[in-house]
């Protein structure tokens, strides 16, 4: 609004005074007429009980008419004021300046009702006879202490308000000198203030165009002063920090330029910033290709457009495996939002994930060939065992032993191998699952009843608590019953005789959970975040029998159904084993 500090501070000056001086003006005028009505109100109240005492007598033998009439207008022009002669109903018996056969009735006038209730009553309000303002007083007029009547005196307020106008237009004249004053003083105080900031602007100024040896000499000890030598100081540390920050700039270009992995920012309007080598050699481009242009112009690859434009919109930092083409590479790409730097914009960091693609991909393939190879010699053993039990081997107990230990040991290799051709078809994604909407007793009991009998003849209390209002899941049956019989199998086979296996399932919000819960022998705390690895057994509790693949293949049928599974555990007290597995929702029931 101002350009100026000298006009900023004579305008402030100025309207501070015409500010206090209206206040002032506008105090001592009511204070004035509050005064004078004061004095007024008490004048008024002592002639009212003075005339009061001299109609005690009237108002007893006198009857209303004209001598009373007499009466009001003799005191009234002794005290140059209206009297009002009033009985207790509030009928006017006499009246010094109007007709009182015209006049209402004065009981709820507010002074009457005061006097009657407090012994003196007063108000200030318009007279509806006179037809302007009037200070109203009023007593009761007593014989015995019994009210024969009341006595009212009344008085025009005009010539207050003419002596607080008279006031008023005093006080202005007042203040209009004072503000000429102030002006003049506030420009004096604007001009001796406004010089050293004149000359720190221009010192700023050259700061600004780049001379960051520029420095002012402090001319005065007051705030001016201690600003210029703050300015100095400032000066002083942003030369330092531009030097730091240049050195710093300088050391981020060259790990940059020399990183494996691509990074590349992105302005609010989508433009890139910066591309360092490897993003360009990723992205086949060139620095001065990309530079200045947008991201999608840039890098070509529908994906990776998508997710900088979720990153964008949804203001979080996205991050997920993208693979450019057939044969170009596999990323890792991470998309955070640079919140503090500016509005949408981001950075994107590629991570070249190829190789390790490559050797997952190669240990996957182990797995499966050499199952595949295994299975060959394992139906051979099979088939010998079956001709060796036919057979005639002389010492037949012997052989009858050894036989059923080499079927022990095939079967259980059997066991592994069609259980590591399973995990790697989950893994690589060869096993579609056929999902619909499964009650989730569906894919519960049949397992419970497969394993009752193993239950029983361990000692073990197997109980299922599923409630009657469970919603469905979208799921393979078939595939989420394998996960409920392993969990089951593994609870059972690790929880001693005379404990108990509960099976239960609870629905929150957009999924239901599938819970086994044991009172076996429990899991090290150590060892709970490892225990679905393929192969993994706790030393303690899983040195039995079994391959270690079974909670291995639960977590990547569960994993491929979009749902959670995790397990909680207190060595010694048992284990519970969660699956978490996407509901059906009602509208999709309904619309289905």
């Amino acid at each position: 609004m101002f350009r100026s500090i000298r006009s900023r501070i004579a305008v402030s000056y100025t309207f501070l005074i015409v500010l206090a001086m209206t206040a002032i003006t506008i105090y001592l005028s009511d204070l004035v007429r509050r005064t004078y009505l004061a004095d007024l109100r008490t004048q008024l109240t002592a002639e009212a009980r003075l005339v009061g005492e001299a109609l005690r007598q009237p108002l007893t033998q006198v009857e209303p008419g004209e001598a009373l009439d007499a009466l009001a207008r003799h005191y009234a022009d002794l005290l140059n004021t209206r009297v009002t002669i009033i009985g207790v109903d509030g009928t006017v018996l006499g009246e010094s300046h109007e007709d009182r056969t015209q006049m209402d009735n004065h009981l709820y006038r507010p002074e009457v009702q005061q006097a009657l209730s407090t012994g003196q009553g007063n108000s200030i309000r318009l007279s509806r006879t006179a037809g302007y303002e009037m200070m109203y007083v009023a007593i009761p007029v007593k014989v015995e202490e019994q009210v024969v009547g009341l006595l009212r005196l009344a008085l025009a307020v005009r010539q207050i308000e003419a002596n607080v106008a008279h006031l008023r237009l005093t006080v202005v004249a007042a203040m209009l000198v004072t503000t000429l004053l102030a002006v003049l003083l506030a420009a004096l105080i604007a001009d001796r203030t406004a010089q050293p900031l004149h000359l720190l602007t221009d010192t700023v100024g050259r700061v600004a165009r780049g001379d960051l040896n520029a420095r002012l000499l402090p001319l005065t000890r007051d705030e001016v002063g201690m600003l210029t030598h703050a300015f100095n100081q400032m000066a002083d540390r942003l030369r330092e920090m531009i030097s730091t920050l240049a050195e710093e700039q300088s050391r981020l270009a060259a790990v940059l330029e020399h990183m494996a992995d691509g990074v590349l920012i992105t302005d609010g309007e989508g433009g890139v910033r910066l591309i360092n080598p490897a993003a360009a050699r990723i992205l086949n481009t060139s620095r001065e290709a990309a530079l200045g242009r947008s991201f999608a112009q840039a890098t070509r690859h529908h994906r990776l457009i998508e997710l900088w434009q979720q990153c964008r919109e949804q203001g979080e930092e996205q991050i997920e495996p993208v693979e450019v083409d057939r044969r170009g590479p596999f990323l890792q790409v991470i998309v955070t939002p640079l919140r503090d730097a500016e509005p949408r914009a981001c950075l994107v960091v590629l991570q070249d994930l190829t190789q390790v693609r490559r050797l997952e991909t190669v240990r996957r393939d182990f797995i499966s060939n050499i199952s595949h190879e295994l299975r060959t010699p394992l139906a051979s053993l099979k088939a010998l065992v079956e001709t060796l039990r036919d057979g005639a081997l002389e010492d037949r107990p012997a052989a009858q032993r050894f036989l059923d230990q080499m079927e022990t040991e095939v079967d259980a290799l059997t066991q592994m191998v069609q259980e590591l051709l399973e995990l790697s078809r989950i893994e690589s994604g060869q096993v579609p699952f056929r999902l619909a909407t499964v009650a989730v007793a569906e894919v519960v009991l049949p397992a419970v009843e497969r394993l009752q009998a193993q239950a029983e003849r361990a000692g073990l209390q197997l109980t299922v608590d599923l409630p009657a209002d469970l919603p469905s899941i979208l799921a393979d049956a078939e595939r989420i019953q394998q996960v409920v019989t392993n969990l089951l199998h593994n609870a059972i086979k690790f929880t001693p005789s005379g404990g108990e296996v509960t099976i239960s399932a609870k629905a929150s919000k957009d999924e239901v959970v599938i819970s086994v819960r044991d009172t076996g022998v429990g899991i090290p705390a150590d060892a709970l975040g490892r225990i679905f690895e393929r192969f993994y057994k706790v030393d303690r509790a899983r040195a039995r029998e079994g391959t270690g693949l079974g909670l291995a293949i639960a977590k990547h049928i569960v994993q491929g159904h979009a749902g959670r599974i995790w397990a909680e555990s207190v060595e010694g007290r048992g284990s519970t084993f969660h699956s978490a597995l996407p509901r059906v929702k009602p509208e999709n029931v309904e619309r289905a």
